[in-house]
């Protein structure tokens, strides 16, 4: 794992704490706190990548758990949009037949969304 501090811009590494903290509050309106997944930057995998479509480069965060299955994603483009998501995997607290696969943010400069993604319990 690279140390976040050494590979993001400071100002790239400010809006990743936001939208971990986003990511963090969402998932707290679905799962307890005491079960909450490790949803941490640091524990986040960071590397730079390449846009194909401009050359310039923008950042990709996987977290992985203890299988070193892939759980989560943070992205920062290179036009300054970005998109984090993070896997939780239970029953919604108040729609029956539904359970909350992972929840989402997303946006470009100060304006951050977030949601869960739902899904049909089969």
């Amino acid at each position: 794992m690279i140390a976040v501090a050494s590979l993001l811009p400071a100002e790239t590494e400010a809006m990743a704490r936001r939208l971990v903290e986003t990511l963090r509050g969402e998932a707290t309106r679905y799962v307890a706190a005491d079960r909450l997944p490790d949803i941490r930057l640091e524990a986040a995998a960071i590397t730079t990548v390449i846009d194909p479509a401009n050359g310039q480069p923008g950042y990709e965060g996987i977290w992985r758990n203890h299988l070193g299955e892939r759980v989560g994603k943070l992205i920062f483009n290179s036009d300054g949009s970005y998109y984090a998501e993070y896997d939780i995997c239970v029953r919604h607290p108040s729609k029956s037949g539904w359970f909350v696969e992972a929840v989402t943010v997303w946006g470009r400069g100060a304006t951050v969304k977030a949601e869960a993604r739902l899904l049909p319990m089969i």
